[in-house]
């Protein structure tokens, strides 16, 4: 694993599956890879809507949310969860995805604000090594924030 700027902290990953869509064997699957690649995570369950998964992210802290999307309704759930982040000021919280998504609509999901969508044949290493690679960078961020806020 590599070294963070805050080194010990673990990475806080709230994985989520909103809507109706009654599949979560996907969520489940990468909830596991990422607890076993050292990351705390929380797993909401099924059927949960936007303000259900962003009032979790919040309360318990993460640092990203992933959503897993089966049902066509991908570009629904992660504008209204990317909207209520910014409602809540919580927009730093990093939003990824996953599931079935048309390549059509990555670059729309990019325009929204999320960092990355996993679709199928993508391997849960892709994910760890992903969220390895930009969470640091929040990090960073809000020690920057913090530092700043007292000068």
């Amino acid at each position: 694993m590599g070294m963070t700027a805050q080194e010990g902290r673990k990475i806080r990953v709230l994985i989520a599956k909103p809507g109706m869509d009654g599949h979560d064997r996907g969520a489940k699957v990468i909830a596991r890879a990422l607890r076993d690649a050292g990351m705390e995570v929380i797993y909401t369950g099924l059927r949960q809507t936007a303000e259900m998964i962003v009032s979790a992210a919040i309360q318990e802290d993460v640092d990203a949310i992933g959503l897993s999307v089966l049902s066509g309704a991908h570009m629904h759930y992660f504008r209204e969860v990317r909207a209520l982040l910014h409602e809540r000021g919580a927009d730093d919280i990093i939003l990824f995805g996953g599931g079935i998504i048309p390549d059509q609509d990555l670059s729309k999901l990019s325009d929204l604000g999320v960092g990355k969508v996993f679709t199928p044949g993508s391997s849960t290493e892709d994910a760890v090594n992903w969220l390895q690679g930009v969470v640091p960078g929040r990090w960073d961020e809000q020690q920057g924030l913090s530092s700043n806020s007292s000068a």
